[in-house]
């Protein structure tokens, strides 16, 4: 077998193989014999069927599934000695005159060929790096919704607007029918008009309130009415609220009983030492948050600088002969242009990382899915497990490629992350969690 290869131009290439009967008449035949000795043809007995015969009805089958097995085989180990570097797959010409019954044959694929270019860590312009702090108003907001969380409830005749109601949401001429039990907390209610009808009424009165403007978020409303948050968007229809029950509810007592309900016995012992841990907490949250879209700003950055040419003409080939259906070429210039930017950034990701040397250890990845599978555990109140269990419970994890192959990803971002900052061009800017919101998401 012999393969050779015509360089287009810098993207692009075609590798002719040429296979002759001495490649592929040995094994051609020992699988034809094979065949005879199991065939069950009428008028012949097992094993004794003329070789004429099994040549006539399976051999171009056989000739044709070995070449082919052949093609890939060493098409494939060609790639890798030649080191050469594809996008997609190899594409087979297409030969209007391909002749089977010949004894030797020549193929030729089209490739797609990864561009060369360079990656600089250190973009020109600085990106921002937030430093998301827990503020004093954000701090004394979370101790007020803890006291609330853990106060106690006493039963009320009327509504005044510091009670939570219980009721029930109805309409009835809807397309979907409206009926949901929820509980308003009054003083929160973004509707004066709405306050003014429930403040002052009983157990069993039936309010009819307008939804426009009845909270400020779209996902609150949709929560009380039961329906789908798209649903609730501008939506302005009457409904009726039927009380059945109204609370007062008295916040709790910051004191040590609280303390150790939400921390353990003794990790916290004063209002004081419960704001830090508050901001400790929510800051930990808040570096995740910014991590990711420091995460995402430098890989927006990276794509926008980094300028490459790929082998478009061949990908959208690519595209549209290889899916579930054969495509167009107006789809298949559709989805190649949909999956551009990630490709590029593929690319240029895969490069930082060869150059880098990044690469993810097993002994690493059991440990981070350890400290995965512990932080899991916390959010059910499991605060210390035991090292064995950790290490049962993380062998079962990793002995599923799909966890496997998710875990990896994430480690090696964690790995990616750390490396732009220590390379990356960065400036630091200090913001509260409500500010950051407002500047990242508007």
């Amino acid at each position: 077998m012999n393969i050779t290869k015509e360089q287009i131009d810098e993207l692009n290439a075609v590798v002719k193989v040429a296979v002759t009967k001495d490649d592929y008449q040995d094994k051609v035949e020992s699988i034809l014999k094979d065949y005879r000795k199991q065939a069950n043809i009428p008028g012949f007995r097992k094993g004794q069927v003329p070789m004429g015969l099994i040549k006539k009805q399976y051999g171009k089958a056989v000739l044709v599934d070995e070449v082919n097995k052949l093609l890939q085989d060493n098409l494939n180990k060609y790639l890798t000695e030649e080191k050469l570097d594809v996008l997609g797959n190899p594409l087979p010409k297409q030969r209007d005159n391909f002749n089977w019954d010949a004894e030797d044959f020549e193929f030729e694929f089209e490739l797609g060929l990864a561009p060369s270019f360079e990656v600089d860590l250190k973009s020109k312009k600085a990106i921002t790096e937030y430093k998301i702090v827990a503020d004093d108003k954000m701090i004394n907001e979370q101790v007020e919704r803890i006291q609330k969380q853990y106060g106690t409830l006493t039963s009320k005749a009327e509504v005044s607007k510091k009670d939570e109601v219980v009721g029930v949401f109805k309409n009835e001429e809807e397309e979907e029918e409206i009926e949901n039990k929820a509980t308003l907390e009054i003083s929160t209610l973004k509707s004066k008009k709405a306050t003014d009808a429930l403040v002052g009424s009983k157990v069993g009165d039936v309010i009819t309130i307008n939804t426009k403007g009845l909270f400020s978020e779209d996902q609150e409303l949709a929560s009380a009415l039961g329906i789908q948050a798209e649903k609730a968007e501008k939506l302005a229809i009457d409904v009726t609220f039927t009380i059945e029950e109204i609370n007062e509810r008295e916040p709790a007592k910051l004191d040590q009983d609280l303390f150790d309900k939400l921390f353990g016995k003794d990790v916290v012992s004063s209002e004081e030492e419960l704001k830090a841990k508050i901001k400790e907490d929510s800051e930990q949250q808040f570096a995740q948050q910014a991590d990711q879209k420091l995460l995402n700003d430098i890989t927006e950055n990276f794509i926008d600088t980094t300028k490459f040419d790929l082998p478009t003409d061949f990908l959208k080939k690519w595209i549209k002969l290889t899916g579930e259906k054969v495509l167009t070429d107006e789809e298949a210039t559709e989805e190649f242009e949909k999956s551009e930017k990630g490709l590029r950034y593929q690319l240029i990701e895969g490069k930082i990382i060869t150059e880098n040397k990044l690469q993810v250890q097993f002994d690493e990845l059991k440990e981070f899915s350890k400290g995965f599978i512990k932080s899991q555990m916390a959010q059910f109140g499991q605060m210390n497990p035991a090292e064995e269990e950790l290490e049962n419970i993380a062998g079962r994890v990793l002995s599923n490629q799909d966890e496997v192959k998710r875990l990896s990803e994430q480690l090696m971002s964690q790995k990616l992350l750390t490396l732009y900052k220590e390379k990356a061009n960065l400036k630091t800017k200090e913001v509260t969690y409500e500010n950051f919101v407002k500047e990242v998401y508007g």
